[in-house]
């Protein structure tokens, strides 16, 4: 367990509700007006205004919109909704009207209260959809969290993305690195300790069962999922000597992909999964690389910073952090894509971590640092916006989504 947690801390020092923060970087767009109407008869005030909340600040992270909060001013659209409570249902009807006709009239039903907030994001999801704009499909995922609860303690968590849901699905000793294991989202593989032994489980949210996947002496940790969810690429250190590997869900058999005497962790698949993405440091300090599955050498992939870490793929496209030199603890979030030499910036300053692409591209979670706290950051990358969302309880160690 001792040479798993070293590693563990290598792999982090590598990448190292009205409270919610909301942070524009770009309002130079001009954007159509919208107006939030509440219509809703409910005596329970408490959900009654968190859910106008939460639809307030869905519409404003959709980068769709001009929100407006005064009635007075002249808007292009109307989004106005009926939010209904009997018993443990919650029914919304969500209706959207421009220069006064209706252009969508959608009904929604819930039956665990609980989760009110993606009622909330499926209903902004439809609307945006229904108007042509450009789409926020993320919007009503599931994101997973590992969360630190105590000394060698972290619980995987189940939340939506401003962290207003939050939910334990596995708790008690180490439970780290959770990975969606479909697009369907009803299964996830996270990394636990059986008998000391560093552990591949897979948990299937139908049936609330965990299943044993792969175990490893050193390290395991499952990076990334193949599209059709047969393969899984894998961190393994059997010898103490941390590697990449694809495994065959179907054939249960393993391929070593990397083979270094350094350390080679964080592999994603890229370029239609005939290649990988990963993290090593045979530089002298981490880098990404890029190597074809089955090919015996790697490539530099990047040739910016001299501490780049936690990388996640989109098609072509790859985003990582990167520590700022000259900058003590600052780490910033960079894009690029492996057909071209030009390098985006999406973040500006302090500790930004462990990004991961939304299932359309379009949007980016990462891990941001707030002095003592942690928080989940949203990037919108088209619209150049970002915005974040404290988690109150505990630290956000990694994510998915």
């Amino acid at each position: 367990m001792a040479k798993f947690l070293l590693v563990f801390v290598f792999f982090i020092s590598f990448a190292v509700a009205d409270d919610n923060v909301i942070s524009v970087t770009n309002e130079s767009v001009s954007l159509p007006k919208i107006i939030l109407k509440d219509s809703s008869e409910l005596s329970d005030k408490t959900l009654k205004n968190n859910f106008y909340n939460i639809l307030l600040n869905d519409l404003k992270v959709s980068s769709n919109f001009e929100v407006l909060t005064s009635g007075d001013e002249k808007a292009n659209y109307v989004f106005e909704y009926f939010l209904a409570k009997s018993g443990t249902n919650l029914n919304l009807r969500v209706i959207i009207r421009a220069d006064g006709k209706e252009k969508s009239n959608k009904t929604y039903s819930l039956s665990s209260l609980e989760q009110y907030p993606f009622l909330a994001h499926k209903g902004v999801k439809d609307s945006v959809k229904e108007l042509g704009l450009a789409p926020v499909e993320w919007m009503d995922h599931k994101i997973l969290i590992a969360r630190a609860n105590g000394s060698r303690k972290s619980q995987i968590i189940m939340a939506d993305y401003t962290l207003t849901y939050q939910k334990v699905i596995v708790g008690g000793g180490l439970n780290l690195f959770p990975r969606w294991a479909n697009k369907e989202q009803n299964a996830f593989y996270y990394t636990a300790y059986d008998h000391n032994i560093p552990t591949l489980y897979l948990y299937d949210l139908n049936k609330n069962k965990a299943n044993r996947i792969l175990s490893s002496g050193g390290m395991l940790v499952a990076s990334d999922v193949s599209r059709d969810g047969s393969k899984i690429l894998v961190t393994m250190a059997p010898n103490d000597q941390p590697d990449v590997y694809l495994y065959d869900l179907n054939k249960k058999m393993l391929q070593k992909i990397t083979n270094y005497s350094g350390v080679d962790v964080n592999g994603n698949f890229i370029e239609d999964e005939k290649k990988i993405v990963f993290v090593s440091d045979r530089l002298g300090y981490p880098n990404i690389f890029i190597q074809g599955i089955g090919a015996s050498s790697a490539e530099q992939l990047v040739f910016h910073g001299r501490n780049n870490t936690a990388v996640s793929t989109y098609k072509n496209y790859l985003v990582y952090s990167s520590r700022e030199p000259e900058q003590r603890g600052v780490f910033n979030i960079y894009l690029m894509s492996t057909k071209s030499d030009y390098i985006r910036q999406l973040t500006a300053n302090g500790k930004n971590l462990f990004p991961r692409f939304s299932s359309d591209g379009g949007s980016i979670v990462y891990i941001k640092y707030l002095g003592s706290e942690t928080a989940l950051g949203v990037i919108r990358v088209n619209a150049n916006k970002s915005f974040h969302f404290p988690l109150k309880v505990g630290k956000i160690q990694s994510i998915d989504w």
